[in-house]
Protein backbone atom coordinates (compact mmCIF):
# COMPACT_ATOMS: atom_id res chain seq x y z
CA UNK A 1 0.00 0.00 0.00
CA UNK A 2 0.73 3.61 -0.28
CA UNK A 3 2.74 5.42 2.27
CA UNK A 4 4.51 1.85 3.19
CA UNK A 5 1.03 1.40 5.04
CA UNK A 6 1.95 -2.53 4.60
CA UNK A 7 5.56 -2.62 6.12
CA UNK A 8 7.01 -3.89 3.42
CA UNK A 9 9.63 -1.24 2.58
CA UNK A 10 7.66 0.05 -0.45
CA UNK A 11 5.37 3.14 -1.37
CA UNK A 12 3.75 1.51 -4.09
CA UNK A 13 -0.43 2.23 -4.21
CA UNK A 14 -1.48 -1.24 -5.27
CA UNK A 15 -3.47 -4.03 -2.42
CA UNK A 16 -1.97 -6.85 -1.24
CA UNK A 17 -4.44 -9.56 -1.75
CA UNK A 18 -2.73 -12.24 0.15
CA UNK A 19 -1.50 -12.55 3.60
CA UNK A 20 2.17 -11.83 3.40
CA UNK A 21 4.77 -11.66 6.57
CA UNK A 22 6.30 -8.48 7.19
CA UNK A 23 9.84 -9.29 7.49
CA UNK A 24 10.88 -5.74 9.55
CA UNK A 25 9.32 -8.04 12.40
CA UNK A 26 10.74 -11.69 12.25
CA UNK A 27 11.93 -12.00 15.81
CA UNK A 28 9.38 -10.70 17.30
CA UNK A 29 6.69 -12.23 18.55
CA UNK A 30 3.32 -10.19 17.51
CA UNK A 31 0.59 -10.42 19.65
CA UNK A 32 -1.51 -7.25 18.69
CA UNK A 33 -1.97 -5.68 15.04
CA UNK A 34 -4.24 -2.30 14.75
CA UNK A 35 -4.39 -0.72 11.75
CA UNK A 36 -6.73 2.74 9.79
CA UNK A 37 -6.57 3.51 6.91
CA UNK A 38 -2.80 4.91 6.35
CA UNK A 39 -1.01 3.44 9.05
CA UNK A 40 -0.44 0.59 11.86
CA UNK A 41 0.70 -0.46 14.75
CA UNK A 42 2.09 -3.91 16.44
CA UNK A 43 2.21 -4.98 20.02
CA UNK A 44 4.91 -7.58 20.59
CA UNK A 45 4.80 -9.69 24.12
CA UNK A 46 7.37 -7.62 25.77
CA UNK A 47 5.56 -4.70 25.22
CA UNK A 48 7.30 -3.03 22.41
CA UNK A 49 4.99 -1.12 20.26
CA UNK A 50 5.94 -0.76 16.68
CA UNK A 51 4.20 1.43 13.87
CA UNK A 52 4.72 2.17 9.84
CA UNK A 53 3.01 3.64 7.14
CA UNK A 54 1.77 7.43 6.94
CA UNK A 55 2.86 9.75 9.55
CA UNK A 56 2.12 13.19 8.20
CA UNK A 57 0.49 14.10 11.47
CA UNK A 58 2.97 12.65 13.92
CA UNK A 59 0.65 9.58 14.14
CA UNK A 60 3.42 6.99 14.42
CA UNK A 61 4.69 8.56 18.06
CA UNK A 62 8.42 8.61 16.60
CA UNK A 63 8.62 12.79 17.37
CA UNK A 64 8.29 13.72 13.91
CA UNK A 65 5.89 13.55 10.76
CA UNK A 66 7.83 11.47 8.29
CA UNK A 67 6.42 7.65 6.76
CA UNK A 68 7.71 4.66 7.88
CA UNK A 69 8.19 2.15 5.36
CA UNK A 70 9.10 -0.21 7.29
CA UNK A 71 8.03 -0.73 11.22
CA UNK A 72 10.30 1.07 13.64
CA UNK A 73 9.56 1.04 17.21
CA UNK A 74 8.51 3.87 19.18
CA UNK A 75 11.35 4.97 21.80
CA UNK A 76 9.39 6.88 23.45
CA UNK A 77 7.60 3.69 25.71
CA UNK A 78 11.28 2.71 26.20
CA UNK A 79 10.81 1.17 30.01
CA UNK A 80 7.20 0.90 30.01
CA UNK A 81 5.26 -2.42 29.36
CA UNK A 82 2.63 -1.44 26.36
CA UNK A 83 -0.54 -3.94 27.09
CA UNK A 84 -2.61 -3.00 24.23
CA UNK A 85 -2.46 -0.53 21.14
CA UNK A 86 -5.63 0.89 18.58
CA UNK A 87 -4.20 2.71 15.47
CA UNK A 88 -7.31 5.40 15.49
CA UNK A 89 -9.50 6.37 12.04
Amino acid sequence: GGEGMLGHGDEQIQSQSLPMRIEALAGQRVVAVSASLLHSLALTANGDVWSWGWGGEGQLGHGDEQNQLLPKKIEAFAGQRVVAVSAGG
